[in-house]
């Protein structure tokens, strides 16, 4: 009898998506064999995945989870084949799993994720319930990237958009937990997760542009101000003002308010602390885009069309 390995199992999944021990028992029956093991999984129902290995998921949700007490949030990026699945419930409901399960379990990185017991269900990893979404489903499913916030000095909130193309999750500082509850509070951070779904910044506060971003932007900003046939005794102060306003796009304390236009998100932050009593800031964010920098491959309804000529 072979000697079935660790690696000999993890191939297997990553070739079929099916679950561990499911894999491994195929081996067993196949001897060894890879192939053969394919096959047997196959046959018994198990590897409906596995024809879909090469195809692209770039469709999906991002899904959130927060805590009762807003101290825990996760966003959570899952991917499948087609827009139609992405609107199922079975596929948001599946989504909606993994957000919850991420909260609770903690997991480092997405392999650890992957390896954790499931924690409504310990006979099965979240290997196991991709595999079992993806046979169910239909399609390849799967779990890209995750963000995972906890604090115990504030608040962590979620935003959902436009249905799960994107998600949004920020942290926010208050220095007084008599006004976690406070609704001036709960405002001030909903409405920052809308800020960042809507107004894209890349940093919290202008310290933290990376000095070779800014020097970049500056050499950009100099170079436009020349062509621009500005003499160039003036033009370090064109651009010092040119990277002020650059700081007011990328930074999100120094965006305009997208409800109000005519203050920084710095000063409603400022006004609600004083509104509630408290030393507020603003922590770190994440925003997640569905499907971004994915490159989608026009073969992923091959099958489909082939399927439906074959018909006619």
């Amino acid at each position: 009898m072979a000697n079935i390995t660790s690696q000999m199992v993890k191939e297997l999944r990553e070739m079929t998506q099916a679950g561990m021990m499911d894999c491994k028992k195929a081996l067993v029956e196949a001897d060894g064999n890879i192939d053969k093991a394919v096959e047997w999984l196959r046959e018994k129902g198990l590897a409906a995945a596995a024809k879909k290995a090469g195809r692209i998921a770039a469709e999906g949700l991002v899904a959130s989870y927060v805590s009762d007490d807003a101290s825990v949030g996760v966003i959570v990026e899952v991917n499948c084949e087609t827009d139609f699945v992405a609107k199922t419930d079975n596929f948001k409901a599946f989504c909606q799993q993994v957000a919850k399960h991420v909260a609770l379990a903690n997991p480092a990185d997405i392999d650890a994720l992957m390896d954790q017991k499931y924690v409504d269900d310990e006979s099965k990893t979240i290997t196991d319930l991709v595999s079992d979404a993806t046979v169910a489903i239909g399609e390849k499913i799967s779990i890209r990237r995750f963000a995972r916030y906890e604090t115990t000095e504030g608040a962590v909130e979620s935003y959902i958009h436009m249905g799960g193309k994107i998600g949004v999750l920020v942290e926010t500082k208050n220095n007084n937990a008599d006004t976690y509850a406070a609704p001036a509070f709960k405002t001030f951070y909903h409405d920052v997760a809308l800020q960042i779904a809507a107004a894209r910044p890349s940093y919290v506060r202008r310290e933290e542009v990376p000095s070779e971003n800014l020097n970049k932007e500056k050499e950009i900003l100099r170079a436009q101000a020349l062509n621009e046939g500005k003499p160039e005794k003036i033009v370090d102060k064109m651009v010092e003002g040119r990277i002020e306003k650059y700081y007011k796009e990328v930074c999100l304390l120094e965006q305009p308010f997208v409800k109000d236009g005519d203050k920084s998100i710095k000063q409603v932050m400022a006004e609600t602390a004083k509104e509630i009593g408290a030393e507020l800031d603003l922590v770190r964010f994440e925003r997640f885009e569905r499907g971004e920098g994915i490159e989608k491959r026009k073969d992923n309804f091959a099958e489909e069309i082939a399927a439906q000529m074959a018909k006619k």
